[in-house]
C-alpha cells in the first residue's frame, strides 16, 4: 500500500510535523534582525534622554564638576550645532537638524537593502539612528540646541563635549564603515576564487 506522503491527497505522515506559520527557513535571522534594530534604539534612547534630564536639573549652565580629577568632568552645556561641537553659525540648529533627518533616510535605505544575517550592518545602523534620534529630539524642543555633557581631557587641551547620543552616533559609524569594508573584501574575495576556478 502507497504511503501516505505518495497519495496525493493532502495527508501529513505520521512522522512529519505540519509546517508553521513563520517556522522556515531565515526566522531566526529575521528575530535577530528586530532584537538587533529595536533593543540599542531602545536603550540609547533611555540612556540619551534620562542622562540629558538629570543634566539638566542638577547643574548649572557651564557647571563643572570633577568625576576622575580633571581627566573626566561633566561639563553642562549646549550645543546648536553637530556632534562634538561643530558649529556653523546661528542657523546650525534647524541646519543640522534637517541633515539628520536625511541621514536618517539615508540609514533606512541602507537598513532595508541590508540582508538580515548582517547582523554587524544592522547593530551600526541602529546605533547611529538611535544617537541620531536622541540628538534630533532635543533640537526640536530645545531652542538652545542639544545639551552635552561628557568633558573628557588635561588641562586646557580637552576634547569637545559630547553626550550619550554622539557616541551611539561615533561607535556605530565606525562599526558601518568595518562591515561595508568586510563586504568589500568578501567581494573580492569571491572574484578571486570564481577567476581561479574559471577555465583558460
Amino acid at each position: 500500500m502507497p504511503e501516505a506522503s505518495e497519495r496525493g491527497d493532502g495527508a501529513t505522515p505520521e512522522h512529519e510535523s505540519p509546517a508553521l506559520p513563520g517556522s522556515g527557513p531565515g526566522n531566526g535571522d529575521v528575530t535577530a534582525r528586530l532584537w538587533l534594530t529595536l533593543i540599542p534604539i531602545a536603550v540609547i534612547l533611555a540612556l540619551d534622554i534620562a542622562t540629558k534630564a538629570w543634566v539638566m536639573n542638577t547643574f548649572q549652565m557651564y557647571e563643572q564638576t570633577p568625576v576622575i580629577g580633571d581627566f573626566f568632568r561633566f561639563t553642562y552645556t549646549h550645543n546648536r550645532g553637530a556632534a562634538f561641537g561643530l558649529d556653523i553659525g546661528e542657523h546650525s540648529r534647524i541646519f543640522f537638524l534637517i541633515l539628520s533627518l536625511i541621514a536618517l533616510c539615508v540609514l533606512g535605505a541602507i537598513y532595508r537593502g541590508t540582508p538580515s544575517s548582517d547582523r554587524l550592518r544592522i547593530l551600526a545602523i541602529s546605533l547611529v539612528s538611535a544617537g541620531a534620534l536622541g540628538n534630533i529630539w532635543d533640537r526640536i524642543r530645545l531652542e538652545a540646541g542639544v545639551v552635552d555633557f561628557l568633558d573628557f581631557g588635561i588641562g586646557t587641551s580637552r576634547f569637545p563635549i559630547f553626550n550619550i547620543a554622539d557616541s551611539a552616533v561615533t561607535v556605530g559609524a565606525v562599526l558601518l564603515l568595518i562591515s561595508f569594508w568586510l563586504e568589500g573584501r568578501r567581494e573580492r574575495e569571491m572574484a578571486v576564487a570564481a577567476a581561479e576556478a574559471t577555465p583558460e
